[in-house]
């Protein structure tokens, strides 16, 4: 189907020749219609299949047709990062340039009197991460009374990360006479649960949830935790790599793995929570040029991160979350392209990649890398002391004498 089937504005039409958008997918087929109707939705695809504008154009035609005049914004988006926001921001004003519709990203890091003077001057559409909108609602410097839409972009992620608390706070100032679209790539029962509370009778869209695209080679390389370094780096080396997108569990492992990258000579950019705004986004621009051939992130940039050509995605640490392990390879093979997701795996992951495989149904293929010497020893300051042993012995005794209380002594 194409876009022009819908009937949508002229002004939209243009915009979304002139990003060259063609032929709709799967998950814009399902969603738009739904969409103009103003029914509440539950839109779950495999990420990189275009739910931006799954729920963009449906809720920009919506307000394009309602000659409402107001200064408050009708339109609100809510998304778990700043990067997110600011790519559903660039979005959505590209699609709405050629309309009188006014787009506001609001997000932390930046600086709040710009965002206040441009929500005091009037917003059709707010773009904005939970913590910063509800710090704006405490200073009054927003109203909600004429809001018509509500989206809840990567729905799942941002109920993980605690947003739940702020996110009922905002709902609450909300309409209750709305339209509620919720987006993602994964949506867990548990959180499905949830979304009962902020929907009527939601249409549920699901895509191939929780499958990567058959355009990535998933492989998992075996490897003891003090060689995961050598092995990356051994893999930049023989691997042909565009651009290079490695995600840690950690900031601090972030900044060490950088380190050590940039010792190996390789153009190497870091982006985590501890770095400003400015320091992010210029990480992100210098990956996006090709000035860095390798971005180290942390779950930060699994979501949102919209880089074109990126061939290699690295997890350096597995991630916690099975369904973090979709929207992170999901980085690469974008726009029918192919690439390549590599797991580097302890021992000590197993057990999380056991799950991994039955969420995708599916064993991931192991590999070694041919030269690669896997038998260098343990040096001495990577190996646990003999405090840190008893530690860990004391507290197993500890969690096993809980449990047998709890059980009444009961094995």
């Amino acid at each position: 189907m194409h876009f022009n089937e819908f009937n949508l504005s002229e002004s939209l039409q243009k915009a979304i020749e002139a990003m060259g958008y063609e032929e709709m997918t799967p998950i814009q087929v399902e969603a738009i219609p739904p969409g103009l109707q103003g029914r509440d939705l539950i839109g779950c695809a495999q990420t990189g299949t275009g739910k931006t504008a799954a729920f963009l154009l449906p809720a920009l035609e919506r307000l394009l047709q309602d000659p409402t005049k107001t200064k408050n914004p009708r339109l609100v988006i809510l998304a778990p990062t700043r990067e997110l926001v600011i790519q559903v921001t660039e979005q959505a004003q590209k699609l709405a340039a050629r309309t009188p519709l006014r787009v506001v990203a609001v997000y932390g890091g930046a600086q709040l009197s710009q965002q206040t003077d441009k929500l005091r001057r009037g917003a059709d559409v707010v773009v904005a991460t939970p913590g910063r909108l509800l710090d704006h609602i405490h200073r009054k410097n927003i109203s909600f009374k004429d809001v018509q839409i509500l989206v809840l972009d990567e729905a799942d992620r941002m109920l993980d990360m605690g947003f739940l608390p702020d996110i009922k706070q905002i709902i609450n100032d909300i309409p209750r006479q709305r339209q509620t679209m919720l987006f993602s790539a994964t949506m867990p029962l548990s959180v499905l649960a949830l979304t009962h509370q902020f929907q009527q009778n939601p249409i549920k869209i699901e895509l191939d949830m929780a499958h990567p695209p058959e355009a990535i080679r998933q492989a998992l390389y075996p490897v003891p935790k003090h060689l995961k370094t050598e092995l990356l780096t051994a893999l930049l080396q023989q691997m042909e790599v565009n651009s290079m997108l490695v995600f840690t569990a950690t900031k601090q492992e972030a900044d060490i793995v950088t380190r050590q990258l940039r010792q190996a000579k390789i153009l190497v950019a870091c982006i985590h929570g501890d770095f400003r705004q400015r320091e992010r986004i210029a990480a992100l621009e210098g990956f996006r040029s090709g000035q860095y051939q390798v971005l180290v992130a942390t779950n930060i940039a699994a979501r949102g991160l919209d880089v074109e050509g990126i061939s290699h995605v690295i997890n350096y640490d597995v991630p916690e979350h099975p369904e973090d392990y979709v929207h992170r390879i999901g980085r690469t093979a974008r726009a029918e392209a192919d690439g390549d997701a590599i797991t580097l795996v302890t021992p000590d992951d197993e057990a999380v990649i056991h799950r991994i495989e039955r969420l995708l149904g599916y064993k991931i293929e192991r590999k070694t890398l041919p030269g690669f010497d896997y038998n260098v020893p343990t040096p001495s300051w990577a190996k646990p002391s003999a405090k840190a042993l008893m530690r860990e012995a004391t507290q197993s005794l500890s969690l096993a004498d809980r449990w047998r209380s709890m059980s009444g002594g009961r094995r």
